[in-house]
C-alpha cells in the first residue's frame, strides 16, 4: 500500500472513532441543562438526581472527544502536510476560531459546572452549563464550516505564485451554503443519537424496576428528543442533497448509482452494479423520486455518473473522477436506515407509554438497549459518504487527494502510526465502555445523598433565594 492508501485509512479510522463521542456530547450537553433548569425552576430533587447522572455521562464522553479530536488535527500537519501548504490561510480560520472561542468556553465553564455544585450560587451555576452546551454548539459549527469549505470552496483565490489558496472573505467562509445547512442536520442527527443512548440505558434501569421515576420521566425525554430529531434530520437532509446536487452532482449520482442522465430520475431502492462498479446490472427503483429529492421537481433533470466523468474530464483534465460507487451507495442507505430505526423505535415508545401505560413485552426493553448503536452507526456511514463521495478532491474542483499527502512520509511510518493509533484507540474503547457501564449501573445519586447536600448548602426554595 502507498502513503497515500495507509493515510486515508488513518483519517478514516481517526475520524469515525471522535465521532463516536460528539453526537452524545453535542446533544447531551442541552438535555442536562434542560434538566438542571427544571431543577432550578421547580426545586425537585428528582432532576437534580436526573442532572448529575446525565452529566456524569455526558462528561466521560465529552473527554473521550477530545482527546480523540487533537489527534485528529494532527494528522493535518503530519499525514496531509501538502494539504495544510494550501489551505493553512483559509482551512485554519475556522479551526482557530474554535480553538480560541468555543473550546476555551467550553474548558473553561465545564470545570465550573462540574466543581461548582457546592459553592456557586444557583443562577450562575446553571449558567456554566448553558455556557457548555452553547459552547459544544459553535464548537460544530466552526468546524463543519472547515470541512464545508473542502465540499464547496469559497471566499478564497488562489496564489499562483506561491501555489496555495489564499483567504479573501472569512465571512463568506462562516455563511457557506453548505455549512449553512451541515450544521442543522448534524445537530438534528446528534439528538436521535443521544436520545437513543439515554432510551437504552433508561430501559435498561426500568426494566430492573430500578429508580423509575427518574428514569420513566428520562425515558420520555430522550423518547421525544429522538423522534423530533428524527424529523429534523429526514429535512435538513433533504435540503442537503438538493444543495449537494447543485455543488456535487457525481456524489449525488453516485450515491443512487444513476450511471446516465435521467429526466425523470427514479430513486434506487436497490442496485446490483457490476464488479467494477461502472454500470448498472439489477435494480429495483420507485419512479420519479429521486428527480423530487434533487431538485424539488418530480420531472426534474438528474446528471449520471458516466456524463459528469465526461464534464470533469473536459474542465479538470483526464483522471477517474468517480468514487468508489458501492461504498457511496449503500453508505447512503445505511445512514438513512439505522437512522429511521432509531426514530420509529421513539415513535412506537411513545404510544406504548402513552397515558401512563407501561410496556409488559420484552422486546421492547430489548430493542431499546440494542438500538444505542444504530445512530452511531448511521453517523459513521453518514460522514464515509460526505468524505468518499468528494473523492478524488480533498478540496473539490481545487485539490485532489493524490496531491495533498506528505510527500516525507515513507508507507512504512505511515503504516506503524495507524497500527499504534489503532491499538489505543481500541484501549480507550475499552475504557470509555468499562467507565460507561459502570456508571450506568450506579445509577443517579440517592435521595438521602442529595437531601444532605440540599441541607448542607442551606438551599431554599426559589422564590426565597432569588
Amino acid at each position: 500500500m502507498s502513503t497515500l492508501d495507509i493515510s486515508r485509512w488513518q483519517f478514516g479510522i481517526v475520524t469515525i472513532y471522535h465521532f463516536f463521542f460528539v453526537p452524545i456530547t453535542l446533544a447531551l450537553s442541552f438535555v442536562v441543562a434542560a434538566m438542571q433548569t427544571a431543577y432550578y425552576r421547580t426545586h425537585d430533587v428528582k432532576y437534580k438526581r436526573m442532572t448529575k447522572f446525565w452529566g456524569k455521562l455526558f462528561l466521560i464522553n465529552f473527554a473521550m472527544g477530545v482527546v480523540t479530536g487533537l489527534v485528529q488535527e494532527f494528522q493535518f500537519g503530519m499525514n496531509w502536510s501538502a494539504y495544510s501548504r494550501f489551505v493553512g490561510d483559509i482551512f485554519g480560520a475556522p479551526l482557530a476560531i474554535e480553538g480560541l472561542l468555543a473550546f476555551f468556553l467550553e474548558s473553561t465553564f465545564i470545570g465550573l459546572w462540574i466543581f461548582g455544585w457546592d459553592r456557586l450560587p444557583p443562577r450562575l451555576h446553571l449558567a456554566s452549563i448553558w455556557a457548555v452546551a452553547i459552547g459544544t454548539w459553535l464548537s460544530a459549527y466552526f468546524i463543519l464550516a472547515a470541512n464545508s469549505w473542502m465540499q464547496h470552496p469559497v471566499g478564497f483565490r488562489i496564489n499562483e505564485a506561491r501555489g496555495r489558496a489564499e483567504l479573501t472573505s472569512i465571512w463568506s467562509v462562516l455563511t457557506n451554503s453548505t455549512a449553512l445547512v451541515t450544521f442543522p442536520h448534524t445537530i438534528t442527527a446528534a439528538m436521535v443519537t443521544a436520545g437513543a443512548f439515554m432510551i437504552g440505558i433508561s430501559a435498561w434501569h426500568l426494566k430492573r424496576r430500578s429508580e423509575v421515576p427518574i428514569f420513566r420521566t428520562s425515558l420520555i425525554v430522550a423518547m421525544w428528543v429522538t423522534l423530533v430529531g428524527g424529523v429534523g434530520t429526514a429535512v435538513t437532509g433533504d435540503i442537503q442533497a438538493k444543495i449537494m446536487t447543485a455543488q456535487q452532482p457525481m456524489k449525488m449520482a453516485a450515491a443512487e448509482a444513476l450511471y446516465d442522465t435521467a429526466k425523470p430520475a427514479s430513486f434506487s431502492v436497490f442496485t446490483i452494479g457490476s464488479l467494477n462498479g461502472r454500470e448498472e446490472v439489477y435494480s429495483v427503483r420507485v419512479p420519479k423520486l429521486l428527480s423530487f429529492l434533487a431538485t424539488a421537481d418530480v420531472n426534474g433533470e438528474v446528471e449520471g455518473i458516466n456524463n459528469i466523468q465526461r464534464d470533469y474530464e473536459q474542465r479538470y483534465g483526464p483522471g477517474d473522477y468517480r468514487p468508489i460507487i458501492p461504498v457511496t451507495y449503500w453508505g447512503f442507505r445505511l445512514m438513512i436506515g439505522f437512522g429511521l430505526l432509531a426514530t420509529l423505535l421513539a415513535a412506537v415508545g411513545l404510544l406504548l407509554f402513552w397515558r401512563g401505560r407501561t410496556p409488559r413485552s420484552r422486546w421492547f426493553w430489548r430493542a431499546a438497549l440494542w438500538m444505542i448503536p444504530a445512530p452511531l452507526l448511521a453517523n459513521s456511514f453518514g460522514w464515509i459518504f460526505t468524505e468518499m463521495g468528494r473523492q478524488p478532491w480533498v478540496v473539490f474542483g481545487n485539490m485532489r487527494t493524490a496531491h495533498a499527502v506528505s510527500a516525507s512520509v515513507s508507507p512504512g511510518l505511515a503504516l506503524t502510526s495507524v497500527i499504534v493509533l489503532t491499538a489505543i484507540y481500541g484501549a480507550l474503547a475499552v475504557v470509555e465502555v468499562g467507565l460507561l457501564v459502570r456508571y450506568t449501573k450506579a445509577g443517579p445519586p440517592s435521595e438521602d445523598e442529595e437531601g444532605l447536600e440540599a441541607e448542607a448548602e442551606g438551599e431554599r426554595p426559589l422564590a426565597f433565594a432569588y
